[in-house]
C-alpha cells in the first residue's frame, strides 16, 4: 500500500464525518444508540480495501481525543449530586475499575500463554472504564430516575482517571521503562495523582479569572476549546496526571461558568462543544473499524477459533466482574441508616440495572489505539478491546432498555421539578426587587420598569418594544439596555446563589440560565 498523504488523510476524515452525519440521521429514527451504529459503520468502512490507512501517533491520540471528552464531562457534572452519591460513585470509579483491571489481567494471563502479566494488566486497564454516553442516552429516553444517571455519569468521569493512570503504569512496566515494585508504584501513583489535581486546580482558577476579563464570546469559546489539551500537555510535561488535571479544570470551569462567561459565550459555546465531542466520538468509534483489517492481519498466525475463545473469555470477564462487584457492594457497604435513607438507597433492581450498564466506548478505544507500535501483543490487545466494546455496547446496549422496562426502574420527570420551581420563583422575586431599586435610578423610564415588572409577574418572555422619538433613540436604547441588564443580572445572581448554597443543583441552574441568556442576547446585552 502506498504511503498515506496529507490529502488522503483529509479525504478520510471528511468521509468519516459524512458517514457520521448520515448515522446521526439514522439514529434519530431507530431505537439504537448512536455509538452502536458508529461502531458498525466503522467495521463496514474497514472492509473497503482502497481506503487510506492512517496510523495515529499514540501521544497524539491522548492529546487530541481524551482531554476534550474529559473536560466536557467534568464541566457538566452536578457537583452537589456528585457529593451526595460520592460513596457509590467512588466504589464504582475506583474500586470497580481496579477490581476489573486486575481480574481481566489475571484471566488474560491464564488463557493467553504468550501474554505477560504487565501486558495483561494493561489490557485490563484499557477495558475497565465504562463509557456513560450510550447508557445515559438510554436512561434519559426511558425516564430512569435522575440519581441513577448521576451515579453513572460520576462513575464515568472519575473512572477514566483511575484506569488511565493504571494504564500508564502497566504499559511502562510492559515496555521495560520501569521495574515493577508495589511500594514504589503506589507512591508514584499518589504523587502523579495529587500533582495532577493541583495543576488542574491552578489552571482552572487562572483560566476562569482570564475568562472573566475578556468580554469577547469568540475568545471565551476559543479559550475553553484550547484549555483541555493545553492542561493535559502541561501536566504530562511535568510527569503528572494530565487526565486528573483536565478533570479538575473542567469541574472548576463548569462551577464558575455562570459568573465568568458571557451569555453569548454560554449559548454559542454549548453548540460548539456539542459538535466537537460528537466529531471526536464519531472519528474514534469508526477508526477502530478501519484498523480491523490490519489488526486481523497481525493475528493471522492464530487460529480463528482461538481468537474467538479469547474474545469471549475477556468479554465475559468484564461483564461478570461488574455484576460481581455492583450487586454485593450495594448492600454490603451500608451503614446504619434512617428510614428515609433506606428508601433513598439503591434497591436490588437499581443495582441490577447499574451492573448491566457497563458499556465500553471511546476511552477504551483511544487508550488501545495509543499503545506504542512495539508494545507486546498490541494487535491482540486491540482485537480484544474491540471484542469487549462490541459485547458490551451492542449486547448490553440493545438489551438494557428491555431490562429497565422489565424491572420497572423508571420515574416521572427527573426529580428536580420542585427545585426548578423554587429557583424560578427566587429569580422573579430578585428581579422584582431590582426593578424597585431601579425606579429611583431611572425616574424617566418608569413605563419601561412597569413593563418589566409586568413581564416578571406574568412570566412573559417577549414584549414588543415601545416606539420612541428618533432624536432620543440612542440614549433611550442605552438606558433600556442598562435597565434590562441590571434586572437579568439580579435574577441570574439569585439562582447562582441557590446553586452555591446547595438548594438547587447545576442542572437546574443551567436550565434557567439558558432562558436568562437568551433574554440577555435578545435585549442586546
Amino acid at each position: 500500500m502506498p504511503p498515506t498523504t496529507a490529502l488522503d488523510a483529509i479525504e478520510l476524515v471528511l468521509l468519516l464525518l459524512a458517514a457520521a452525519v448520515g448515522i446521526r440521521y439514522l439514529a434519530r429514527r431507530v431505537a439504537i444508540a448512536e455509538p452502536i451504529l458508529l461502531l458498525a459503520a466503522g467495521v463496514l468502512l474497514g472492509l473497503f480495501p482502497n481506503l487510506p490507512h492512517v496510523e495515529l501517533e499514540p501521544d497524539l491520540v491522548f492529546a487530541l481525543f481524551l482531554p476534550p471528552i474529559l473536560f466536557a464531562a467534568a464541566y457538566f457534572t452536578p457537583i452537589r449530586d456528585f457529593r451526595a452519591d460520592a460513596r457509590a460513585i467512588l466504589l464504582l470509579a475506583v474500586g470497580l475499575v481496579l477490581f476489573t483491571a486486575v481480574t481481566v489481567g489475571l484471566v488474560a494471563q491464564a488463557v493467553i500463554p504468550t501474554m505477560s502479566l504487565a501486558a495483561a494488566l494493561t489490557l485490563g486497564a484499557i477495558v475497565a472504564p465504562p463509557d456513560a454516553v450510550a447508557a445515559t442516552a438510554i436512561f434519559r429516553r426511558l425516564g430512569v430516575p435522575h440519581r441513577i444517571v448521576t451515579i453513572l455519569e460520576g462513575e464515568s468521569l472519575v473512572n477514566d482517571a483511575t484506569s488511565l493512570t493504571l494504564y500508564r503504569a502497566a504499559a511502562a512496566v510492559a515496555l521495560g521503562v520501569i521495574a515493577f515494585s508495589p511500594a514504589a508504584t503506589s507512591v508514584d501513583f499518589l504523587v502523579i495523582g495529587v500533582g495532577g489535581l493541583l495543576v488542574g486546580g491552578l489552571i482552572g482558577l487562572v483560566m476562569t479569572t482570564i475568562l472573566r476579563k475578556t468580554g469577547d464570546p469568540v475568545l471565551e469559546i476559543a479559550v475553553t476549546l484550547i484549555a483541555p489539551t493545553a492542561t493535559y500537555l502541561f501536566a504530562e510535561g511535568f510527569g503528572l496526571s494530565g487526565v486528573l488535571a483536565v478533570v479538575v479544570t473542567g469541574l472548576i470551569t463548569g462551577r464558575r461558568a455562570a459568573r465568568v462567561l458571557s451569555p453569548d459565550a454560554r449559548l454559542l459555546g454549548s453548540g460548539a462543544w456539542q459538535i466537537v465531542i460528537w466529531a471526536i466520538n464519531a472519528v474514534v468509534f469508526m477508526a477502530i473499524g478501519l484498523q480491523l483489517p490490519s489488526i486481523m492481519a497481525g493475528l493471522s498466525a492464530t487460529p480463528a477459533n482461538v481468537l474467538i475463545g479469547y474474545g469471549v473469555a475477556i468479554s465475559a470477564t468484564v461483564i461478570v466482574a461488574r455484576m460481581v462487584w455492583v450487586v454485593p457492594a450495594t448492600f454490603l457497604t451500608r451503614g446504619p441508616m434512617t428510614p428515609e435513607e433506606k428508601r433513598a438507597y439503591p434497591s436490588l433492581r437499581v443495582a441490577a440495572v447499574l451492573s448491566w450498564a457497563g458499556m465500553r466506548g471511546v476511552v477504551s478505544l483511544a487508550a488501545a489505539l495509543a499503545l506504542a507500535p512495539d508494545f507486546p501483543e498490541r494487535p491482540l490487545i486491540l482485537y480484544l478491546t474491540f471484542c469487549v466494546i462490541v459485547a458490551t455496547l451492542v449486547g448490553q446496549g440493545l438489551t438494557l432498555p428491555w431490562l429497565i422496562r422489565k424491572l420497572g426502574v423508571t420515574a416521572i420527570g427527573d426529580g428536580m421539578e420542585a427545585e426548578e420551581t423554587h429557583a424560578r420563583l427566587t429569580a422573579v422575586e430578585a428581579g422584582l426587587a431590582r426593578v424597585l431599586g431601579l425606579r429611583e435610578e431611572y425616574p424617566d423610564h418608569l413605563p419601561l420598569l412597569d413593563q418589566i415588572r409586568d413581564e416578571l409577574e406574568h412570566e412573559v418572555s417577549h414584549v414588543a418594544p415601545r416606539d420612541i422619538p428618533l432624536d432620543e433613540a440612542q440614549q433611550e436604547a442605552l438606558d433600556h439596555r442598562a435597565i434590562r441588564s441590571a434586572v437579568l443580572l439580579a435574577e441570574r445572581e439569585s439562582v447562582i446563589q441557590l446553586r452555591d448554597d446547595g438548594v438547587i443543583n447545576d442542572a437546574v441552574l443551567r436550565r434557567i440560565e439558558l432562558e436568562l441568556d437568551l433574554e440577555a442576547v435578545r435585549a442586546g446585552d
